[in-house]
């Protein structure tokens, strides 16, 4: 854990478009005192951007503790850090240059603060696609964003939720191109960090991982594709050499219309809506998107902007809770898998010494 581990959790929240939902939906659930119970919110955004959508919703009472450094945060207050001075011109619901700039704005003064470990946790608010391209920021989304901001090789987005979890190989990649980047190497490297965080992030000390074929059926034994058998199996048996509990591949359609991700504690879909379709159906509202793999923990709802309905208070901030949650609930699991592993074999040396001391005892 960071230099905050004698505090509740300090969790960061990037405001997303700010045309969108984002900031509606993080006044709503940071509306609720009881928040400050179990973590320390801070918002990157804009106090002009707070109070224009603290008017649509006048039954909800909050208040800001405006900061200019992260690390001198209010614990008793949720806090606002200003990431801009300048009037910006908001107009819920259009998708325009000014919503994803400040969009990208907030996010990369909240990351670089996740990164240097002056928050222990980032909860994004959706952005746009299109919007936030720019000179600057040429990214799919948070999660390669996030990827290169920490330098690491690979990364998983986990879909989470509490009946099921599944993660993609593949992410915001055109359906034709989807089979060209499918390899033995990139199905074992998702996997082993699907793996590792099911036993770090959530504490699941044999996680059993199931595969999802390409190909209708799974291929049909080569009928219908190769993939599955010059590929996928192959990826299988080696991860299973490496101690990964996989089975697989499975025809997408008949493994979740029979309820065969129950058996699982997580999923590895091949392509985007392979996945996130059964997550959104089956997930009751209360779907997370946990980027894996990063040495910090960022979560985010699993819906977009809602242009159609932002600026008119009735988004639903269920999925947003749920990303605060979970958010900490995975912090709180990391410390306590690494409490149990520091330094094992001075607690096995300390074992040794007192069953020798208690054999002592017995023969005196």
């Amino acid at each position: 854990m960071s230099v905050h581990s004698d505090h509740k959790p300090i969790i960061g929240f990037s405001c997303g478009d700010i045309n969108g939902i984002g900031i509606e939906l993080i006044i709503k659930v940071l509306s609720d005192n009881r928040i400050l119970d179990i973590c320390t919110p801070v918002v990157f955004a804009n106090n002009k951007a707070i109070n224009f959508y603290r008017k649509s919703l006048p039954d909800l009472n909050i208040n800001f503790s405006i900061i200019k450094d992260a690390t001198m945060v209010n614990h008793k207050q949720v806090n606002l850090y200003n990431c801009w001075e300048e009037d910006v011109a908001i107009t819920p619901g259009v998708m325009n240059d000014i919503g994803g700039k400040y969009a990208v704005i907030s996010l990369k003064i909240a990351a670089e603060a996740l990164k240097a470990g002056k928050i222990d946790g980032l909860v994004t608010a959706p952005i746009h696609k299109k919007n936030i391209q720019n000179s600057d920021f040429n990214y799919t989304g948070h999660t390669p964003f996030l990827k290169k901001l920490f330098g690491v090789n690979d990364v998983v987005m986990l879909m989470v939720a509490e009946n099921m979890k599944i993660g993609l190989l593949t992410e915001h990649l055109p359906v034709k191109e989807v089979a060209q980047v499918i390899t033995k190497e990139s199905i074992i490297s998702k996997l082993n960090l699907i793996n590792q965080s099911l036993r770090r992030d959530f504490c699941i000390v044999k996680p059993k991982i199931a595969i999802l074929g390409l190909n209708p059926h799974a291929g049909d034994e080569g009928l219908i594709g190769k993939e599955e058998i010059e590929i996928i199996k192959p990826a299988i048996k080696d991860a299973k050499q490496k101690d990964i509990f996989c089975f697989g591949p499975y025809s997408a359609d008949a493994f979740f219309a029979r309820g065969q991700y129950e058996k699982f504690d997580a999923v590895l879909a091949l392509y985007h809506d392979q996945g996130l379709i059964p997550f959104k159906s089956l997930s009751l509202g209360e779907g997370v998107n946990f980027t894996a793999g990063l040495k910090s923990v960022r979560t985010s709802p699993d819906h977009g902007t809602a242009f159609d309905i932002a600026g008119k208070g009735i988004a639903d901030e269920t999925s947003t809770r749920q990303a605060l949650y979970t958010c900490i609930d995975i912090i709180n699991n990391r410390i306590e898998f690494d409490r149990q592993r520091i330094n094992p074999l001075k607690k096995m040396s300390s074992s040794v010494v007192a069953n020798a001391v208690d054999e002592k005892i017995t023969e005196d």
